[in-house]
């Protein structure tokens, strides 16, 4: 079953997308082909067909990066699983069409993104079943912890999985950590203030606080978010709900408060709290295990025959 939960509740996930995404798989492309491919030049351009097989189980996320990648190259994908279902191996995921040489040309960069994204929305996937298990129903969110140029893939993952991507760069929102506050005189009040003039009311400002005295500070300044850094979890919930006492709670509430810090499978139950809001971690796309996928072409005469026979693989279809 595909995930019911946060953006796939409401929508195409996908439809998120800015355009950009085609120019940076285009770049992918030219970044693993900048000469002469020398492989292709064997194989030729015959028509061709290949099978995507998913051979460990997770969570199927990043079909449009994968599918553009071979529109780039002139094939068409058909998918037989929706994106953000669950599966287990070996699974006949999706049939690849076109020349062999581009099939081939796409296959490294198509299945790399496939493997992360799906790794990452799986990974999130199994932490917020932890948490509603529990009993929590607020957020879990991911971090701006990813990686420089494929944050777009690592936060659609996360998305799919039903998770919060949190922000996506430091013009989403503006987060005041330690260090800004330093640059301030040590005042949380100088820079929640600063913050608001330059973002306006259409920017939302987040205050990472060490302590109930620098959350109470930052939101009596006008915070919008205040973050509970490295608290245990007993603490956080204490913190969180003398906040909650004092500012009040849902919508009458004057800020979010979100935990964060060392959160993982192992202890994430420690900080299920109605009073807290967000749990945030990067556990769920940081490290993560990928997804193994494998992308097989169908030898000649044997398009018929049943799926996975050609590659040697007992197939679930």
């Amino acid at each position: 079953m595909p995930v019911t939960e946060g953006a796939p509740a409401h929508g195409t996930v996908a439809h998120l997308l800015p355009q950009t995404y085609k120019r940076m798989i285009a770049e992918w492309l030219e970044e693993d082909t900048p000469s002469f491919d020398y492989g292709g030049f064997v194989v030729g351009e015959e028509m061709a067909e290949a099978r995507l097989l998913g051979k460990s189980e997770g969570v199927l996320a990043g079909v449009p990066f994968f599918d553009e990648v071979f529109k780039q190259l002139d094939c068409t994908v058909e998918w037989h699983i929706a994106e953000g279902e669950s599966f287990t191996p070996v699974k006949h995921c999706a049939t690849v069409r076109g020349p062999v040489r581009k099939v081939l040309l796409g296959e490294r960069v198509a299945l790399n993104t496939l493997a992360r994204c799906s790794g990452i929305a799986t990974k999130s996937s199994s932490l917020l079943a932890l948490l509603r298990s529990a009993g929590y129903t607020n957020t879990l969110a991911g971090t701006r912890k990813t990686t420089p140029g494929f944050r777009l893939v690592e936060k659609y993952g996360m998305l799919i999985g039903g998770c919060d991507a949190h922000r996506h760069d430091l013009s989403t929102m503006t987060m005041l950590k330690d260090n800004h506050i330093w640059a301030c005189s040590g005042s949380i009040t100088k820079a929640v203030h600063a913050a608001k003039a330059a973002g306006g009311f259409s920017v939302k400002v987040e205050v990472e606080c060490q302590s109930f005295e620098e959350a109470d500070e930052a939101i009596a300044a006008g915070a919008d978010v205040v973050m509970l850094d490295n608290f245990s979890g007993e603490e956080a919930g204490k913190c969180a709900g003398r906040l909650k006492d004092k500012w009040g709670r849902g919508e009458r509430g004057r800020a979010l408060v979100e935990v964060s810090g060392g959160l993982t499978e192992g202890n994430v139950r420690e900080y299920v709290n109605k009073d807290v809001d967000v749990v945030s971690t990067s556990s769920i796309h940081q490290g993560v295990k990928h997804v193994d996928f494998s992308l097989k072409v169908v030898p000649k005469g044997k398009a018929t025959e049943k799926e996975g026979e050609a590659a040697g693989e007992s197939v679930d279809v």
